[in-house]
């Protein structure tokens, strides 16, 4: 990866490379600073075989840091700058990395930090240093939705071949990075695509204006996309929307998330069919589904079906086989045979036999589509019966002013748990009264069975997913209980101030 980027540096010096903030850094300026960056690291005892932890937000330092690590043979580990202290301890507890690189901001240990935003020692070369292949190749954390940290280890080694071309992601692409460069779908779509020779028009953050300027702009053919982002955009004023123009996309590809049909309708309306495509799949590659627009037209609501080499198949709590339409949890069966593609430290992996997953629940139809439940860890059992967050969730940000939902289950002494709404509303829609709270959201719940109908709501104007598109249930469960433990009956927290 490291070498790559110096070839294309040395072939094409003067395209352009890595876009942020108005200002492009072309491939001869870029190699040029990760060269040095690399020395500099050098000089802080990173050598091949180390682990370096990589924690800040989208910026140029970001992925020259990434390239940096590969050019000296260490592997970086990707690291959110958003932690908290006490949970970027548990990180680097697992990472044990010889230097976390990041700004004064990030909670290391004063003697590991590299200040990414110090000056670098003065004379460092340039030029492109000698070979170095990084075996892993790359480390991504992960709390997944119980907040608890795990290492994602990918044993592939930092070598480029036909083991990370994707066919979605051609060398030479436009590609528009709007999610955080630690999250494995920018990270391949954007770290990965400057090795290519992309052009990387990167965001901070995302913003639904600026990113129809951006892709307009600089006539974008690649980008991902989470469905927060997607609906964001469709929710935009349409005298806006109406007059972006996204021809120049060849691939929109979104995941992490359910999208809710409205909002995927939407964008079908705005791009080809055959360009907007949804994969489920996981930082781990364990298996993975893909459909595209045209399909997904056919078969609403479904993520698709294996992708070549894996079979899904969906199994009940006894790890008995389902049927076309039951729910079970999802597992997968590779080709290239289970607990290949990752490692996981401080965590245990799932496989079983031949057979590997995630949690997720859900089912296939006779045509062998998959439809995702929802997370086993995250279902609510109320009275006795199953109600999928996930479910509820698409059916409330269907109403006019949400923007998205957050679904947990409170403690119901009759009936065990209750169905509880997180809402975040668009900045000109008023918080409803208390007695008008779930009047409000009428149009969502009659989507809903009586029993899946939240019995209370919450509003905010923050955001209730992160920049990832994931909504941490467990966390939002237990800062509620937490909230009210002297109460018998939860009661919805104060609304904060609206920005």
């Amino acid at each position: 990866m490291g070498m790559l980027l110096s070839a294309h540096a040395a072939l094409r010096p003067e395209a352009p490379a890595f876009t942020f903030a108005g200002e492009t850094l072309s491939f001869g300026q870029f190699d040029s600073r990760a060269n040095i960056l690399a020395r500099a690291l050098a000089l802080r005892g990173v050598s091949s075989g180390d682990r370096v932890v990589v924690s800040m937000p989208n910026r140029p330092d970001h992925a020259l840091a990434l390239f940096a690590i590969w050019k000296l043979g260490a592997t970086p580990c990707a690291v959110s700058y958003r932690l908290t202290p006490s949970e970027f301890r548990d990180v680097l507890a697992l990472a044990e990395p010889r230097l976390v690189i990041g700004t004064s901001q990030i909670p290391a240990r004063a003697a590991s930090l590299f200040n990414i935003d110090a000056p670098l020692p003065g004379g460092l070369d340039d030029r492109p240093l000698p070979p170095a292949l990084s075996t892993p190749g790359k480390i991504l954390a992960s709390g997944g939705s119980t907040g608890r940290p795990k290492l994602i280890v990918d044993p592939r080694d930092s070598g480029w071949g036909p083991d990370k071309v994707n066919l979605y992601r051609p060398p030479l692409s436009t590609v528009l990075s709007a999610g955080p460069l630690y999250h494995a779908a920018p990270f391949a779509f954007a770290i990965v695509a400057l090795a290519e020779g992309s052009h990387v028009i990167c965001m901070e953050r995302f913003e639904p204006i600026e990113w129809l300027r951006l892709a307009e702009r600089h006539r974008a053919t690649v980008a991902t996309l989470v469905p927060t982002m997607m609906s964001r955009i469709a929710r935009l004023d349409p005298a806006i929307t109406s007059a972006a123009d996204l021809s120049s996309f060849r691939f929109i590809m979104h995941s992490s998330a359910p999208c809710p049909e409205d909002v995927k309708r939407w964008w079908l309306s705005k791009v080809e069919p055959a360009t907007l495509w949804e994969v489920y799949g996981s930082t781990e590659r364990l298996g993975s589904t893909l459909i595209n627009g045209a399909e997904w037209l056919d078969h609403p609501g479904s993520v698709g079906r294996a992708n070549p080499g894996d079979t899904i198949v969906i199994v009940g709590p006894d790890g008995t086989p389902l049927p076309p339409g039951e729910i079970g949890e999802i597992l997968f069966r590779r080709a290239a045979g289970v607990g290949t593609s990752y490692q996981y430290i401080g965590a245990e992996s799932r496989i079983r036999g031949d057979l590997d997953g995630l949690g997720d629940m859900g089912w296939l139809d006779a045509d062998g589509y998959l439809f995702i439940a929802d997370r086993r860890t995250d279902m609510i059992l109320v009275g006795g019966v199953n109600v999928w967050p996930a479910e509820v969730e698409a059916a409330l940000e269907q109403v006019p002013g949400v923007l998205c939902a957050a679904v947990i289950g409170l403690p119901d002494p009759d009936l065990g748990n209750c169905v509880h709404a997180i809402i975040e509303l668009a900045q000109h829609v008023e918080v409803p009264e208390p007695h008008r709270a779930l009047p409000f959201l009428a149009t969502g719940l009659e989507r809903l069975a009586p029993f899946k109908r939240p019995r209370s709501v919450e509003f905010t104007y923050e955001r209730v997913r992160d920049d990832a598109g994931k909504v941490r249930r467990a966390a939002l469960r237990a800062e509620r209980i937490d909230r009210h433990s002297s109460s018998e009956m939860p009661q919805p927290p104060a609304l904060g101030p609206k920005p």
